[in-house]
């Protein structure tokens, strides 16, 4: 088999866990196992046949450095779980567009004047196949950018954020058309707050109990949090929050009252709190109500379904797919085009490693 040749856009946290758990897992096998990776092997690829070959960020306390450097740059505060030697992968400009909002402005110095045809041409010189998006929250136009540059240099593309990319059917056409796989739109967790809402919201589905009201509240101290602290851009994560809940089980019966809510708080830094409520009515109209709190660090908990992704992405890219992959996109995104059920997401992603 060949590598998986992986660039990332935005070198915040989730970059850092990313790269960090490439080197931690290196020496995984199929079939033992490796505590926090839920599959050493995916669709043939191991976990060491994944290389970094591009970066792009408009920090100027990131560019110019190697990603191996990059990744510890403030105002990153991702735990550190491995030591990354050099890379060889330099952090290069991309275009700055809103991928910085109010909020987070202040924190970094930003320039950003590549242009698409700039990250066009060190895409291919790279030899990058699949091009991971992990910028901020609301950045719709610079993803649709980076997006653009994927198509031009023959790119699969991964939506880890709430912008429209792949639930677009404009841009899930021109995926379709060049024959590239596409993914998204807005990442789950491997193990995180809409994972454990959408297993409650399933549960009193299947037994009987009407979801009457619920509410997610969480609390942050990294940049994502930060970011969130916008409204416009809080708007698309409350959408995507809120379509993971519900995913692959049908919607409700009647439709519950839904809220999400987001806090900064610094001092919490990578670490997410999450305070999860359900109102519902159980047998004979009579009250059902649940409270429930979880906390794990935000962005390794996100790495592991990324790391899963880019090999099933090449995959399909290795099979000529292309357009939105629905088994990879159910299985690992919030607001997944075409919501799938469990045995429907199985049986892709086996046909995947076929």
């Amino acid at each position: 088999m060949s590598t998986v040749n992986v660039g990332i856009v935005g070198i915040g946290n989730c970059a850092s866990s990313l790269v960090q758990g490439v080197r931690y897992y290196a020496g995984a096998e199929a079939g033992e196992e490796a505590v926090g990776l839920q599959n050493p092997v995916c669709a043939g690829y191991a976990v060491s046949d994944v290389r970094f070959t591009s970066a792009f960020d408009v920090h100027t306390g990131k560019t110019g450095r190697d990603l191996s450097e990059a990744i510890w740059a403030a105002p990153n505060n991702a735990r550190a779980f491995a030591e990354v030697p050099h890379l060889g992968v330099p952090v290069t400009e991309g275009p700055l567009s809103d991928g910085v909002g109010r909020s987070s402005a202040g924190q970094l110095d930003a320039r950003g004047e590549a242009t698409v045809e700039d990250v066009v041409r060190r895409l291919r010189e790279s030899g990058t196949q699949v091009l991971v998006n992990f910028l901020p929250v609301g950045s719709q136009a610079a993803s649709e950018l980076y997006a653009q540059a994927a198509l031009e240099a023959g790119c699969a593309f991964l939506n880890c954020i709430p912008s429209v990319i792949a639930r677009s059917p404009l841009w899930a056409g021109r995926f379709a058309e060049a024959g590239l796989p596409l993914a998204g739109d807005d990442l789950k967790s491997q193990f995180g707050a809409t994972l454990i809402h959408r297993a409650l919201v399933d549960v009193l589905r299947r037994n009987g109990v009407r979801l009457r009201s619920t509410y997610q509240l969480l609390g942050g101290g990294n940049m994502d949090f930060l970011n969130m602290q916008d409204a416009e851009r809080m708007a698309d994560k409350k959408a995507t929050k809120a379509q993971g809940m519900f995913a692959g089980g049908g919607a409700p019966a009647a439709e519950p009252q839904v809220h999400v809510g987001a806090d900064f708080i610094p001092f919490l830094g990578d670490r997410k709190v999450a305070f999860i409520r359900v109102e519902a009515e159980a047998f004979g109209g009579t009250p059902l109500d649940l409270d429930l709190r979880m906390e794990v660090d935000d962005s390794p908990s996100a790495a592991g379904n990324v790391l899963d992704a880019v090999r099933y992405l090449k995959a399909a890219m290795d099979r000529g797919a292309g357009g939105v992959i629905d088994p990879v996109s159910a299985a690992v995104m919030k607001a997944t085009p075409t919501p799938l059920d469990e045995a429907a997401i199985a049986a892709g992603l086996s046909a995947l490693g076929e």
